[in-house]
């Protein structure tokens, strides 16, 4: 017992340093790789000296939007604080909160979200497609997580199936878009897809009846309607949108409501607040809006990676506050 303990001991001392390690490794990758240059940039990507996608004027260095390639550090830093965190807490996953602890859905998270920042770096720092690919797969990697834990604990799931069906969906999509491009083919925006999954299986979370089960997936209409897609559009181009009939998947896995509570004041609410606020930020940063300046060095597309990068730290917190219901 004592042996296994101080090998705990040690175990949590290292992961913020290796963390840190990786982290610094990766930029001199980066870097280096840089150096030799980036090759053919995708075909949607602006020339050297034009405005981008996100407005910044497209450079010819080792970073072609460099404000909103090194914005997509504060996703590193807030990654590195969760780990930190969960390494210093008096308790490794032996309490009912799984996000106390090293715990490996935590760890997952935490990781998830360093990952966000290399993986948008190296869209906007290459323009390449396979930079591209990156910062589309890191976005899902994340955002696949909450919903997946929220569903998992009413489904009796557990870790070792709730890791197979994170890994299944990752591979899956992985492979899909790098096949089939960006919507996998069958016009399929996962990440969309996962943040109306995510306030859905939330709405359960939290209110959880055999009634709600069934009327929940109503509520993916009011979130994409806050996106700007709205029911009379998706009734117009049923091809489109067929995957509303996703809305009802967290009803379908939650057969149980969860032996647990969370407090969604103030850290839900924050992180919600600042994932807003950066999305409305986010509609500016394109050159056709009136607000683009390219040759500013404050890119709004960069505000929405760091507000992006607060609203994972939120999340974050307010996992944490999960107790016993």
């Amino acid at each position: 017992m004592t042996v296994a303990v101080e090998s705990s001991s040690v175990w949590r001392k290292k992961v913020f340093p290796i963390a840190v390690y990786i982290c610094l490794a990766y930029m001199v990758l980066y870097v280096l790789l840089g150096l030799f240059g980036w090759g053919q940039a995708a075909t949607n990507e602006q020339a050297f000296g034009e405005a981008s996608r996100w407005c910044e004027r497209v450079s010819d260095g080792i970073f072609r939007e460099p404000s909103n390639a090194l914005s997509n550090v504060g996703f590193m830093v807030a990654g590195l604080f969760m780990l930190r965190v969960l390494s210093t807490d008096p308790q490794d996953g032996s309490g009912p909160n799984q996000f106390y602890g090293l715990t490996p859905v935590a760890m997952l998270y935490a990781i998830a979200a360093i990952w966000l920042g290399p993986g948008s770096m190296l869209m906007h720092g290459t323009h390449t497609e396979w930079g591209a690919w990156a910062d589309n797969l890191s976005m899902v990697m994340y955002i696949v997580i909450p919903w997946l834990i929220n569903v998992s604990r009413m489904g009796g799931w557990s870790t070792r199936l709730f890791f197979t069906v994170y890994l299944a969906i990752i591979v899956t999509y992985g492979l899909g878009r790098f096949l089939f491009g960006g919507r996998l083919g069958i016009n399929l925006d996962l990440f969309g897809l996962s943040i109306a999954l995510w306030f859905i299986s939330e709405v359960l979370f939290r209110y959880w009846s055999p009634g709600l089960r069934w009327a929940s997936g109503l509520m993916g209409f009011v979130v994409a309607a806050v996106f700007g897609i709205m029911p009379w559009d998706m009734a117009a181009q049923p091809e489109e949108y067929w995957w509303v009939i996703l809305f009802w998947l967290p009803a379908l896995l939650a057969s149980r409501p969860p032996l647990a509570m969370r407090t969604y004041n103030p850290w839900f609410v924050a992180g919600v607040a600042s994932y807003l606020i950066a999305f409305a930020i986010w509609l500016t940063g394109r050159p056709e809006n009136e607000w683009c300046n390219p040759d500013s060095p404050i890119q709004a597309h960069a505000i929405w990676h760091l507000l992006s990068a607060l609203a994972t730290w939120c999340f974050f917190k307010f996992l944490r506050t999960e107790t016993a219901g």
